[in-house]
């Protein structure tokens, strides 16, 4: 398939285009520094603007999927969410964040006491994002949540699947790679599960 990621510079977006030109698609990496995008003969690296609608759209026209991978506080979810209408791709896949999570029936994690100050705007904002895109009558969309933890580490390819619930495991443990976050990402493009929705993914 033809997949176009902005935001591909980014821990999570490096690691999907990695892991998708390893699957043998043919992916366009979209940065404002297209230097640092991965270098491999199945990407082409492009300068684009997230924050640019015409321009974004432009980008991902012709693609079969586009993915945005971007800092939801340093995005707009009506210029992500517009541009991938525009640029009429057949699937348009989110890497949302933890937040937006449920750690019990309509409590989400983000609200809860213990969750980290320095990272609540961005989480509001995915919850935010989230919320606007399951609205969305148009698009055909996916919305890719982490467990609480992501971090670089090893592809497993061993991990469970969610969907608004906080993965945690038998230690009290919720956290995910960003490559298995990658090859769960990967999956979802290859093996639609999860259309219209959000998921998540843990061990």
């Amino acid at each position: 398939m033809k997949i176009a990621v902005a935001g591909a510079s980014g821990r999570a977006g490096s690691r999907i285009t990695a892991e998708l030109a390893g699957r043998g698609h043919q992916v366009t990496g979209i940065a404002r520094n297209p230097d640092k995008i991965l270098a491999h003969p199945n990407v082409t690296a492009v300068k684009g603007d997230a924050n640019d609608r015409a321009e974004l759209a432009r980008l991902w026209a012709g693609h079969d999927v586009a993915i945005s991978s971007i800092h939801f506080s340093a995005s707009d979810a009506e210029t992500l969410i517009g541009a991938a209408k525009d640029s009429g791709v057949s699937r348009y896949l989110v890497v949302g964040g933890a937040g937006s999570l449920e750690v019990a029936p309509g409590v989400r994690l983000v609200t809860t006491p213990g969750f980290p100050a320095a990272y609540k705007a961005e989480a509001e904002k995915g919850a935010a994002f989230l919320d606007r895109l399951r609205q969305e009558k148009e698009l055909d969309w996916t919305f890719l949540s982490p467990s609480a933890m992501i971090d670089f580490g090893s592809r497993t390819g061993k991990f469970r699947l969610g969907t608004d619930q906080l993965l945690v495991d038998a230690e009290g443990k919720s956290f995910i790679s960003f490559e298995d976050f990658a090859v769960a990402m990967a999956d979802e493009i290859e093996r639609p599960a999860h259309r219209r929705a959000r998921f998540t993914v843990g061990y």
